[in-house]
């Protein structure tokens, strides 16, 4: 009997966060990242990440996280080493259905764990755990969870997932194509977006562009409210989803 098998026979109850809670009316990132807090918190973690699933290395870390609290330093300096397609956390997920638990190793690749070991433990992921999902489209992701508390009970796993799995499906929801978003960023928020997704810093952009960094800064403020995002990381991801960049 698999994993997830096991884990509909004994019908898990969600968390008490979600009791009472129409999740059929979450609508935006926003209030999926909110929900995704809740959930780490409720389970004793202080970060989470969800991202596409690395089956090749042509896109870096930062381009395939949609939604997380990592600190903003994190994400730039583990996306900085490019090791996340052949970290043992992606490894060691995709053999599995089952949660996969470890320390900071987990994000490091097993030929060379002491940067990336190091940068985790230096922003706290002592502990981590990971497991894969699918959308109805069968497009695979990552969901990790991570903190400084000790490695989880084995049974509260299943609650972890059966829970990730609810908040997962209101996150899909966010996917659904829409169409009007092109029509809503001018040129240039688009631009800016593009020259950001290619790893340029607001500065380098104000230049290309030929513009101030204030009026880049503006731009990126503007695109992230019309994409629903929290932050401009999660604005690249929703214009790369929705291919407009």
């Amino acid at each position: 009997m698999t994993y997830v098998d096991n884990l509909l026979m004994n019908q898990q109850r969600p968390a008490d966060f979600l009791s009472g809670r129409s999740l059929e009316g979450v609508r935006t990132e926003y209030e999926v990242l909110r929900l995704f807090r809740r959930c780490a918190d409720h389970f004793g973690f202080s970060h989470f990440l969800v991202a596409r699933f690395p089956e090749s290395e042509r896109l870096g870390f930062a381009e395939r996280l949609v939604i997380s609290n990592w600190p903003t330093e994190m994400v730039r300096s583990y996306d900085g080493l490019g090791v996340f397609h052949e970290s043992r956390l992606v490894a060691d997920v995709a053999q599995t259905k089952r949660p996969v638990t470890g320390g900071a190793e987990l994000l490091a690749p097993r030929h060379a764990a002491d940067t990336a070991s190091g940068l985790a433990e230096r922003f706290g992921f002592t502990t981590s755990v990971a497991f894969f999902l699918h959308t109805t489209a069968a497009e695979p992701f990552i969901v990790v969870y991570s903190g400084k508390s000790a490695e989880p009970d084995p049974e509260k796993l299943p609650g972890l997932y059966f829970t990730s799995v609810q908040v997962f499906e209101c996150l899909e929801q966010t996917f659904a194509p829409r169409p009007a978003a092109r029509e809503r960023l001018s040129g240039r928020e688009i631009e800016c977006l593009r020259w950001a997704a290619a790893g340029k810093s607001g500065d380098e952009i104000a230049i290309i562009l030929g513009i101030s960094a204030y009026t880049v800064s503006s731009y990126f403020k503007s695109a992230t409210k019309k994409l629903d995002a929290v932050n401009r990381m999660q604005a690249i991801a929703s214009a790369l989803r929705l291919k407009i960049i």
